[in-house]
């Protein structure tokens, strides 16, 4: 592979590890949230009204930033009826044709969330609900996780076709 692609796979593989790391600190933060909502209520007496909200916009956070290091550790879920008894190279092929309707898809989907948070942006959208968050920062965090996923996947892509040719990507 040329350098240039071999260098954009190695950065997208360091971003997304960072990001991905990064987004592991928010399961603490939604424990937290949860465990004050619980001592409010148990101790206090007084339950909040924010804090599933908050756990739902975290764990969507932490789901979607989170994806794109799941899948450069290749901790995602395959349907393996066939796969592993073929050998490296041709997972690699097969995993080069099908990893371009996962992009297909991915575009599609970016393409939504850009619109959606643009929107919300725009309009200063919020939740329809008692505490009725903004939800534009958890739409950006959505975003930016497709588009993390996004550049991994595409890395990927590279480097199964490095491996199909023969040329595998260090």
């Amino acid at each position: 592979m040329p350098k240039p692609i071999r260098l954009f796979v190695k950065g997208v593989d360091w971003i997304n590890r960072w990001v991905g790391r990064l987004a592991m600190l928010l399961f603490f933060v939604m424990g937290a949230v949860m465990l004050w909502s619980t001592v409010s209520r148990a101790v206090f007496g007084t339950p909040v009204n924010w804090a599933l909200e908050m756990t739902q916009f975290l764990l969507a956070s932490y789901f979607l930033l989170g994806g794109a290091y799941s899948l450069q550790k290749g901790a995602h879920v395959r349907m393996d009826l066939f796969y592993t008894r073929f050998s490296p190279r041709g997972r690699a092929i097969i995993d080069a044709i099908t990893i371009l309707a996962v992009i297909f898809f991915l575009g599609v989907l970016l393409w939504g969330a850009v619109s959606s948070t643009q929107y919300a942006i725009q309009y200063n959208q919020k939740n329809y609900s008692a505490w009725s968050p903004i939800l534009w920062p958890v739409k950006v965090a959505m975003t930016a996780g497709i588009v993390f996923m996004l550049l991994q996947v595409i890395a990927q892509f590279f480097r199964d076709l490095a491996e199909a040719l023969g040329r595998p990507i260090a």
